[in-house]
């Protein structure tokens, strides 16, 4: 994705939420000039996804978007396997070796959370889950125990979900999460793709000690549509070597441990 097409996707995410916002502030949120931000609004009025006002920027709710690249598509665990695929295998390697034996992980729901399954060692661990993918790879490693915190299935992304698998990951105590991110935001915190995901990554997040964030370098500066959780709330983040500068600098201020992989 180029420099311009991650603005539009950033603008347009912030929009969503906010639906209205002055251009000074989308160019702070942004990190950009007014004027690239004035631009880049030229040509989403042009496409009638926004309303231009005395300085301000209002999404059309009704509108019916062009196809820029990534933008508000869906989300499904087997396309977003195969973006970052080197960065991703490189995260989930080193997340697994983190992994200890006694240790009580929950793996959340996403295409590197996936991939950690696969180079978790075969020791006396319990495995927290409640995606589809991860539940069928890991039998496969006798000596792991697995929970699956069950419910509706969500094809798109291979993800169980129910009030009763809410409440049940709300009575497991986990020496580690390891969540994942649609979009990681300095003042938006971590969002989304869908609205189902929330009360799940919420409820693993508050059932475990250690909440460590996998997530490859094109998430960060990155909004999806739902907020599920601040950045504050976590431990540590693994990454790859595509994180920029001002990310690095943003992670350190917050206090959170920052593995680069």
């Amino acid at each position: 994705m180029n420099k311009k097409t991650q603005r539009l996707n950033q603008l347009i995410s912030l929009l969503r939420i906010q639906e209205t916002m002055q251009v000074k502030e989308l160019a702070e949120q942004i990190q950009v000039s007014e004027m690239t931000i004035r631009r880049d609004l030229n040509e989403l009025e042009a496409d009638h996804i926004i309303e231009r006002t005395h300085g301000k920027a209002t999404f059309l709710k009704n509108n019916l978007l062009p196809i820029y690249e990534n933008i508000d598509s869906i989300y499904s665990l087997s396309s977003a396997s195969n973006t970052m695929n080197q960065e991703k295998d490189r995260i989930a390697q080193y997340a697994a070796t983190l992994v200890e034996p006694g240790d009580v992980i929950i793996l959340d729901n996403g295409s590197t959370t996936d991939k950690i399954s696969d180079y978790l060692p075969n020791i006396d661990i319990t495995v927290v889950c409640y995606n589809l993918n991860i539940a069928v790879k890991l039998p496969k490693k006798e000596k792991i125990k697995i929970i699956l915190a069950g419910g509706y299935f969500h094809p798109s992304d291979q993800m169980f979900e129910s009030s009763e698998g809410i409440q049940f990951l709300k009575t497991i105590r986990a020496h580690k999460l390891f969540i994942s991110a649609s979009g990681v935001h300095q003042t938006l915190g971590m969002t989304c793709a869908h609205n189902f995901e929330v009360l799940v990554k919420k409820a693993s997040l508050e059932s475990s000690l250690k909440k460590i964030l996998v997530a490859d370098s094109s998430k960060f500066g990155t909004v999806k549509t739902v907020f599920f959780s601040s950045m504050d709330d976590l431990d540590m983040i693994i990454t790859d070597t595509g994180l920029s500068s001002e990310w690095t600098e943003i992670i350190h201020t917050k206090e959170i441990e920052l593995v680069v992989v």
